[in-house]
């Protein structure tokens, strides 16, 4: 839902907030198609599912480790210098992005997905504590609120 991140970047400019784009797990790792060019006809879950393990083959892991330490090393030069860093914004039931939720099994669920939990590993390595709020593209407004709030507090 391309309107939602529209909003999403208007608030950001309107509190001169600046942003980090975190890298696409799934396109880094899997290209585009995720490796699958019908994988968009399946159920949404169905395919999370697919990608997911696909991810957590050790290959993939290892970019995803080696990414995630990349930008650890950007908060950690952004931190050096005063920066104050708010937090990162997932996307829920992602299987690679999700914050409070992820797709394992053909089920949304509880957790983290694969590359926000090898972000948050690599931070806590570092001894750094970053908040992490999940967004849902399928809840524009509520996820606009909730990061109005996340850097507003």
């Amino acid at each position: 839902m391309p309107g939602q991140f529209d909003k999403v970047i208007d608030l950001l400019m309107t509190h001169k907030t600046g942003i980090i784009q975190l890298p696409c797990p799934e396109m880094v790792c899997l290209g585009l198609d995720r490796q699958d060019e019908k994988g968009a006809l399946r159920h949404v879950l169905d395919e999370n599912t697919r990608i997911r393990k696909l991810l957590e083959k050790k290959e993939n892991l290892d970019i995803l480790r080696r990414k995630a330490k990349e930008i650890v090393f950007q908060l950690e030069e952004y931190n050096r210098y005063g920066f104050k860093i708010f937090g990162i914004i997932g996307v829920d039931r992602s299987p690679s992005c999700g914050v409070k939720t992820t797709t394992i099994g053909g089920k949304e669920t509880a957790g983290r997905g694969v590359f926000i939990k090898i972000m948050e590993d690599e931070l806590r390595k570092k001894g750094i504590s970053i908040p992490m709020i999940g967004s849902k593209t399928s809840k524009e407004q509520e996820s606009v609120e909730m990061i109005r709030k996340f850097i507003e507090d």
